[in-house]
């Protein structure tokens, strides 16, 4: 093969590791996708077309199981939500609990976030924007997969609304400092701390099963809100 043609390969900021899919995942997959599933496509999405409605809309990426993202789509039902999770089992596993709980205001996509948001997300129409726990990638030669680097934030700023709200949360701390140091770098942005640069966790993001754990074994936590200039 000539390498000199070969096709540029992006770098992942995750691993594609799908693990099992439930019956009552498959299910849903099988039952619900069809109406809060976002099929793919290369044309940006019409959130009222989509929603039925005009509503401020909240971005999640990497939903994980979907548990703490159905909480808030249920908490604020004004909201509409849009979650991207690449596995599979996690897209499964918020579907049933979007037909549990009868949510009418969360679609879902199984997708490369960063891609959806160059192709699909128009320009200035996100409220908010959260990342929360992402890989922390915490060997130093793995660092340039961490998905938060000056482009992603850049495009991401694209994509907000004026005064729109980047929340991001780690239980890395040497991550919650990368992470600051990559915000202070961007003229978009301004920190909503008021003692900069972390936030206390805000009632609207509610606690994981494996973060509440993770703090009675004294483990910590750091929230991070930025708005967009």
């Amino acid at each position: 093969m000539d390498t000199t043609t070969a096709p540029h390969r992006a770098i992942k900021s995750f691993v594609l590791r799908q693990g099992r899919v439930t019956k009552a995942q498959e299910e849903a997959l099988t039952n619900l996708w069809p109406v809060f599933g976002i099929e793919p496509s290369d044309t940006p999405l019409d959130f009222p077309s989509l929603f039925g409605r005009v509503a401020p809309v909240t971005l999640e990426i990497g939903f994980g199981n979907g548990d703490s993202l159905a909480q808030m789509a249920a908490a604020a039902p004004e909201r509409d939500f849009i979650g991207i999770e690449v596995h599979t089992p996690g897209v499964g596993h918020l579907l049933k609990l979007i037909g549990d709980q009868g949510l009418q205001n969360v679609r879902v996509m199984n997708t490369d976030a960063v891609e959806i948001l160059k192709q699909r997300i128009p320009a200035h129409s996100l409220d908010r924007v959260q990342l929360f726990f992402p890989d922390p990638w915490h060997k130093k030669k793995h660092h340039k997969r961490r998905i938060l680097q000056l482009p992603f934030v850049s495009l991401l700023a694209s994509r907000l609304q004026t005064g729109g709200v980047f929340h991001m949360a780690t239980d890395w701390e040497n991550y919650a400092e990368y992470m600051a140091e990559v915000m202070q770098t961007s003229p978009d942005f301004v920190n909503l701390a008021s003692e900069p640069p972390y936030s206390p966790r805000p009632d609207t993001r509610p606690l994981t099963k494996f973060e509440n754990r993770g703090l009675k074994l004294g483990h910590g936590v750091w929230d991070l809100l930025y708005q967009k200039n």
